[in-house]
């Protein structure tokens, strides 16, 4: 039987923020942009309790905690300490698949340091992070991706919840199907429809029904409602794009504007690519609209893009093969991919938080 666990920083944006920051400890916080179109990047357990989360228009947090204090994201620093805990996560098993910036999974079945106790091994992470650090994690246990990642969920902030083997059926059948792993709001409330609210609802299905209703993704909903999860704790995980974008407070709408601020995409997004090391053949223009149209397009250069001129010059030919005359514009964004490692070898990195 396998071991499994997942291990998830508690709001790690805002965590980060409160930690180099003492005066902001306590209180409710949001990272992002406190304007008319900026969005919650992140938000404290302080400003959670006021319905605050991520992704969430930052004028509706603002309603909803009026003492909220927003402050701008330092992505630079959040991945310092990424770096970091992946490190304290490595001495303890060599099967480590990171998630995303604040999440990842071990498989310690075979464990570096001979503790042999998946709970062991999961507070001795705890504690080693929140030692070098000063961050909390919550931890998540079991025996597939699937439950552990459910797990650490369970009694978040700085948390420990075990599912074991015989535990794993009833624990799936009571389960809301909205708090499984893999199923959004969006399919949450199409299986809603279908009169399946919780996993029992949704083991009644067979697998004919679920492809039929769900596609492909229902042979893994067949499954995972089972407890059957195979995926393995993967090691290899590469970014897939390096990005940077803004949503402006004033529309923009002439030509000079566009150009402008695309410049200054460009000269943010030479210095992430510098910093990370990364060169790539493709680049990516993303365009929201006035009206919420939103749009992306990209060109791959024949060469391996690696310093600001060659930059500029790819983002020039993709903005000119765009027609924006007569737009309005509330969100830039560029982003570059297909890098020199995908030639040799084959996640993004996610800068809004679960």
């Amino acid at each position: 039987m396998r071991k499994i666990i997942h291990i998830d920083m508690d709001a790690f944006f805002a965590s980060v923020e409160q930690l180099d920051n003492p005066e902001l400890r306590g209180k409710p916080v949001a990272v992002g942009g406190s304007g008319q179109r900026h969005v919650v990047a992140a938000a404290s357990y302080e400003a959670r309790k006021f319905g605050v989360h991520s992704a969430m228009p930052s004028v509706t947090a603002r309603k909803l905690c009026p003492d909220l204090i927003f402050v701008r994201h330092r992505f630079e620093r959040y991945e310092e300490i990424s770096e970091q805990v992946l490190g304290i996560l490595r001495e303890y098993a060599d099967l480590v698949e990171p998630l995303s910036i604040d999440e990842a999974f071990l498989d310690v079945t075979f464990d570096k340091k001979n503790i042999r106790s998946a709970t062991l091994i999961a507070r001795a992470v705890k504690e080693e992070i929140k030692k070098r650090t000063g961050l909390t994690a919550s931890a998540g246990i079991s025996y597939n991706k699937f439950l552990a990642k459910i797990a650490s969920d369970i009694k978040k902030p700085d948390g420990l919840f075990v599912i074991c083997p015989e535990d794993a059926e009833k624990f799936i059948e009571d389960l809301p199907v909205e708090k499984f792993y893999g199923i959004g709001k969006v399919t949450a409330d199409r299986m809603h429809r279908l009169g399946i609210h919780k996993g029992s609802d949704l083991k009644k299905l067979d697998l004919v029904t679920l492809i039929k209703n769900f596609g492909k993704t229902g042979k893994f909903y067949y499954d995972i409602v089972r407890g059957i999860d195979d995926r393995p704790v993967e090691t290899e995980w590469e970014r897939k794009s390096i990005g940077t974008e803004v949503t402006y407070e004033k529309d923009l709408t002439t030509s000079f504007e566009i150009i402008a601020e695309l410049y200054k995409l460009e000269q943010e997004l030479m210095e992430r690519m510098n910093s990370s090391g990364a060169r790539g053949k493709t680049i990516t223009i993303k365009i929201k609209f006035a009206d919420f149209r939103q749009i992306t397009r990209s060109r791959t250069a024949q060469t391996y893009i690696g310093d600001f001129d060659t930059l500029h010059k790819a983002v020039t030919a993709v903005r000119k093969s765009i027609d924006l005359e007569g737009t309005k514009i509330r969100l830039l964004g560029i982003s570059i991919s297909h890098f020199e490692s995908e030639d040799h070898s084959d996640g993004q990195l996610h800068l809004f938080e679960e």
